[in-house]
């Protein structure tokens, strides 16, 4: 941490999951080592993204990878690809689409900020509500050029089944491209995903999977993967900005072998347990209410403690408390749910979560007692 001193930055005990505002995740000694190794040669980029796809592909189950500079590019790199294939004039005139299929079908309970991926390829949105037959109306449009789908906790709407989507585009000949990028575990998400019919799917390196934050993979139908590629660094194309270095590579490459590899249930095992910790430093505390609650939907299951309060008996609201904890010494993020910021979401009430996969040893004892001492003050 020598460096973070040098420049005057202060780390943070992280208690509000792999957030990018927080650095993502910390990678164990291994992707550390194959990054360091992968730094000390050159290497003919295209070769190394071919070869590292088809290990991806083999560990997870899946047709066929991509590596690419995390999951928001992955979605850019997608939709690009929907609309170009693998025709390089097309590539090279993104985000222009003249002439192209450019329109994305996605349920309205699927918006989000981070559809801004999505546009900048060039394309274009056309939100339905979740209803099969305006589905099959909008899908056969012919400027359309895919289905966009998103598994996340905050899209927490109505929607159709990922499988039902699937099976009304395919009629159309229209692909389906997921945004997941958060949703293991369960490790077997991986595959799930294209099991019930997504054409491409995108995952972050650097959340639960514990590479480099600034890696992330997309995995599908081998013809669409390929155009994900020619749309991708070093390419000409509209990836070409999202380049994604042979460290990160070699770093998520090994990241994916060690995940695929982990003991899970004892994983869920120190989870719970820390959870357990954190809701039973509170628990006697009148005016406040903790407990065990999952992210919503079926990926990113790892257990955490929500914690709210009556704020006036309290003294301060959930955003104050936030501020409370970073202000300490050490300082502790902890992630803060409520309408405002999460407004394109279906939140009510405001809730604190700690998360317990992103603390380190003995982390979860200073967070239980700081959390304590401020809803207790």
């Amino acid at each position: 941490m020598d460096l973070y001193t040098e420049l005057g930055v202060t780390p943070v005990i992280n208690a509000a999951g792999t957030l990018t505002s927080l650095g993502g995740s910390l990678m164990e000694r291994e992707v550390l080592e194959a990054m360091a190794a992968a730094g000390r040669s050159f290497v003919e980029m295209d070769q190394l993204h071919q070869a590292a796809g088809r290990r991806i592909a083999g560990l997870v189950g899946v047709p066929a990878a991509h590596v690419c500079d995390g999951a928001a590019a992955g979605i850019a790199l997608m939709a690009a690809a929907c609309m170009t294939g693998t025709d390089r004039e097309a590539i090279r005139r993104l985000p222009d689409t003249t002439g192209l299929r450019d329109v994305f079908v996605v349920q309205t309970s699927h918006a989000n900020p981070f559809d801004q991926s999505l546009r900048v390829a060039g394309g274009r949105f056309l939100r339905i509500e979740p209803d099969a037959e305006l589905l099959r109306q909008a899908v056969v449009r012919p400027d359309v050029a895919g289905v966009f789908f998103t598994h996340a906790w905050f899209c927490m709407g109505p929607s159709l089944e990922l499988a039902q989507v699937a099976r009304i585009a395919h009629e159309a000949g229209v692909p389906v491209i997921v945004d997941a990028a958060a949703e293991v575990p369960p490790l077997e998400n991986l595959a799930r995903f294209v099991n019930e019919g997504a054409d491409l799917v995108t995952f972050s390196g650097g959340k639960a999977i514990g590479g480099p934050q600034a890696s992330g993979f997309i995995v599908g139908r081998p013809d669409l993967v390929e155009a994900c590629r020619l749309n991708d660094c070093p390419n000409m194309g509209i990836g070409r900005p999202m380049k994604v270095g042979k460290e990160e590579i070699a770093g998520l490459v090994t990241a994916v072998e060690r995940y695929v590899a982990r003991d899970h249930a004892a994983d869920m095992a120190l989870w719970d347990a820390r959870v357990a910790e954190i809701i039973a430093a509170v628990a006697d505390l009148p005016a406040v209410r903790a407990w065990r609650q999952l992210p919503y939907g079926v990926g990113q299951q790892i257990p955490h403690a929500a914690v709210t309060w009556d704020v006036a008996a309290v003294g301060a609201d959930h955003q104050e408390v936030v501020r409370r904890l970073m202000a300490g010494d050490p300082k502790i993020a902890v992630q803060h749910v409520s309408p405002e910021s999460y407004d394109w979401s279906t939140f009510t009430e405001p809730e604190l979560r700690v998360h317990p996969h992103t603390l380190q040893e003995g982390e979860v004892a200073v967070v239980a007692r700081r959390l304590r001492e401020v809803l207790g003050g």
